[in-house]
C-alpha cells in the first residue's frame, strides 16, 4: 500500500508542480524579462519555499488554521491582494531591450519565498499533501518526505518554466510582443485567482 501511495504521491507532486499557476506565471515573466540567470534566486526561492512550507505545514501548521480560520483567511485575501499587485508589475513591465532594467528587476529570494505564504495554489497543495498522502510514512519521515519531493521536483519544474520564459524572450523580438505576453501572463494570474474571488462573492 505504501508503496502505492508513493506513486501516487509522486503523480500529485508532479502535476501540481507543473501545471500553470501563479509561481510559474511569474517564473515565465521573470525569463522573459530577465533572463535565466537573473531569474536563479526567484527560481531558488519558489522550490525551497515551498518545500519549507509543506514541511511546516505537515508539523502542525495546519491543525492551527483549522482551529483560527480566521488566520487562514486573513493569509488567503492578503495573497488575492499581492497577486493583484503582482500582475499588475507584470502587465506594466517593459522589456529588457527597451528599458525594463531601468524599470524593474527580478523577484529575489526572500520575495520569492515569502510569497508561498500568501499563494492559494500553494496551500491547496500543501494541505492536500499533507492530508491525503500522511501515510506514505511514519511521522514525522513522511512529511520529510512529502517536502523533499516539493523541493526537489520543484528545483526543475521552475527551472522549465524559467527557461520556457528565457526561451520566448530570444524569439520575440518586438518589444510590443513581449509586452503583449506580459500583459497576456498578468491575465492568467488574475484568472487563477478566481476559485478566491467566487468564494468572495458566495460569501
Amino acid at each position: 500500500m505504501a508503496h502505492d501511495l508513493i506513486w501516487a504521491l509522486l503523480v500529485f507532486v508532479v502535476v501540481t508542480l507543473f501545471t500553470p499557476g501563479p509561481n510559474n506565471a511569474m517564473l515565465m515573466a521573470t525569463g522573459l524579462n530577465f533572463g535565466f540567470r537573473r531569474g536563479l534566486p526567484h527560481l531558488l526561492g519558489v522550490a525551497l519555499g515551498f518545500a519549507v512550507m509543506v514541511l511546516a505545514v505537515g508539523l502542525g501548521l495546519g491543525a492551527l488554521f483549522r482551529a483560527y480560520p480566521a488566520v487562514y483567511l486573513i493569509l488567503k485575501y492578503a495573497g488575492a491582494a499581492y497577486l493583484l499587485y503582482l500582475a499588475w508589475q507584470i502587465a506594466s513591465a517593459g522589456p529588457v531591450a527597451d528599458g525594463g532594467k531601468e524599470h524593474g528587476r527580478p523577484i529575489s529570494f526572500l520575495e520569492a519565498a515569502a510569497f508561498q505564504w500568501l499563494n492559494p495554489k500553494g496551500w491547496v497543495m500543501a494541505v492536500g499533501a499533507a492530508s491525503a498522502y500522511a501515510a506514505v510514512a511514519a511521522f514525522p519521515l513522511n512529511m520529510l518526505l512529502i517536502s523533499f519531493l516539493f523541493g526537489s521536483l520543484g528545483m526543475l519544474s521552475s527551472a522549465t518554466w524559467l527557461g520556457f520564459g528565457t526561451g520566448l524572450k530570444r524569439l520575440l523580438a518586438s518589444p510590443r510582443a513581449v509586452r503583449t505576453l506580459n500583459v497576456a501572463m498578468a491575465l492568467l494570474l488574475v484568472a487563477s485567482l478566481w476559485p478566491i474571488l467566487d468564494d468572495a462573492w458566495r460569501w
